[in-house]
């Protein structure tokens, strides 16, 4: 009587993982590889969770934090009015392709509107020079602001001929970004 031998091939899913002709005993170092790179990743991934948690917490001890979601919230009104007074403008009275034209208009406006909700609640009490000079940085931080969303939508109207709400967006949160920055460690101290 004559013995075959049939060779056993691994299961589909270790074809994947490792070569065909791998011993048996290899398998099973592959799957501790596995595991115990699975389980690096997320001891990593934890550890990156808890250092942006501190970094977080050392934001809400110093105070940024809760001045950040304040600047947030006049910032989200400040871009509203922004939008109510520069969509009608480019859609009635200015062409798309000179939709920049509408930009100082419309920051003029969202500027009173915005130093009035950050003066008095965004960086209230933080203002370490009052008057007049706080004014004047106020306004030169603004018109950064102001030239920023000019640029943006002119390269988005005028270069790209884009309908004139899609650099309304890049434009307004880049202006966010520069005018915070600015306002916290300048303006507002």
């Amino acid at each position: 009587m004559a013995v075959e031998f049939v060779q056993q091939r691994p299961p589909l899913k270790w074809c994947l993982i490792q070569n065909a002709f791998l011993q048996p005993a290899r398998t099973l170092d592959a799957r501790a590889y596995l595991k115990r790179r699975s389980i690096a990743v997320r001891v990593k991934n934890k550890a990156g969770m808890q250092a942006i948690w501190r970094q977080v917490e050392q934001m809400r001890a110093s105070g940024v934090l809760g001045q950040l979601v304040r600047f947030g919230i006049a910032g989200g009104i400040s871009s509203v009015v922004y939008s109510l007074v520069y969509l009608p403008l480019t859609a009635y009275v200015f062409p798309p392709r000179q939709a920049v034209a509408a930009v100082p208009f419309a920051f003029a406006v969202a500027v009173v509107v915005g130093f009035f909700l950050h003066s008095r609640w965004s960086f209230k009490g933080h203002a370490k020079e009052p008057g007049a000079g706080r004014h004047v940085k106020f306004v030169i931080v603004q018109g950064s602001g102001l030239a920023l969303n000019a640029v943006i939508t002119w390269i988005g109207t005028a270069l790209l001929h884009l309908h004139p709400w899609i650099p309304l967006i890049p434009a307004v949160f880049l202006a966010a970004i520069v005018t915070f920055v600015l306002n916290r460690f300048w303006v507002f101290n």
